[in-house]
């Protein structure tokens, strides 16, 4: 099993943080997003700052987990927004929202795919532990929303041990998609959104129900150095034109 080493996890954490605080400016409305997140968001940015001008949206996209160590350790954010409810609980527990903010925005599915020349026959999650298959990719559960839904989809379905032995982890769910999309390993689990924007190199081969709804809470950071415009922003993310722009993508209402 390929694994993240803590000592890199902490060295990224602190060139992301770094970045940061380089790159956004006093007046700017810094958004720390999940991974999955990243072209629906691109969107909804430039939607917002054309109703808002004089107004820039900054966006930070990482795995969930790593936005939350980041804005417990003090890297400039004003909204969050998680790909599952694990990651906003535990920031609720550490206090770093704002009370009252937290909202549910969106919803997705968990599929598994396959590189588009890949010849493999997958009609269940019990077919991945066929020989021919020999690397699945997919987030790392102890800090990736994609990863702690892929687990328990397969401790569901008593897959977890035979799928678990061939895992190849991934830091956020879009490096899993690089990984199936440039043929590294034979199969990945990704969310249905992340799938879609590359269908010239991926298939979906399966739809995989999730014991827990894949939902998104978006919240304002207790620290936010502009709630006033971060409350706006995710005002914005809930509104129909908001919501219509994450349906584009590929998103589900929450």
């Amino acid at each position: 099993m390929h694994k993240t080493r803590p000592r890199h996890m902490a060295f990224a954490l602190s060139l992301a943080m770094t970045f940061w605080v380089g790159s956004a400016a006093a007046g700017d409305v810094v958004v720390s997003a999940a991974s999955s997140l990243t072209n629906a968001f691109q969107n909804v940015a430039t939607a917002y700052e054309a109703k808002h001008p004089g107004t820039k949206v900054v966006l930070n996209f990482a795995a969930s987990d790593v936005l939350l160590q980041q804005i417990a350790n003090g890297a400039p954010a004003d909204v969050f927004a998680s790909a599952d409810q694990t990651a906003m609980d535990e920031a609720q527990t550490q206090g770093v929202l704002l009370k009252g903010s937290r909202k549910n925005f969106a919803t997705n599915q968990l599929v598994l795919i396959v590189p588009m020349a890949s010849h493999l026959n997958i009609t269940s999650l019990k077919d991945l532990d066929q020989p021919a298959i020999k690397r699945i990719a997919y987030g790392d559960p102890a800090s990736v929303p994609v990863g702690r839904y892929t687990k328990a989809a397969l401790e569901a379905d008593g897959s977890w041990p035979a799928v678990s032995a061939k895992a190849v982890l991934a830091q956020n769910v879009r490096q899993s998609l690089d990984y199936v999309a440039r043929d590294e390993v034979d199969a990945g689990f990704v969310f249905a959104t992340d799938a879609a924007i590359m269908p010239d190199k991926v298939r979906i081969t399966l739809r995989v129900s999730s014991p827990t709804p894949i939902s998104y809470p978006i919240a304002v950071v207790s620290l936010a150095k502009h709630v006033d415009d971060a409350r706006a922003f995710e005002d914005f993310v809930l509104s129909p034109e908001g919501q219509q722009l994450l349906a584009k993508s590929g998103f589900l209402k929450p």
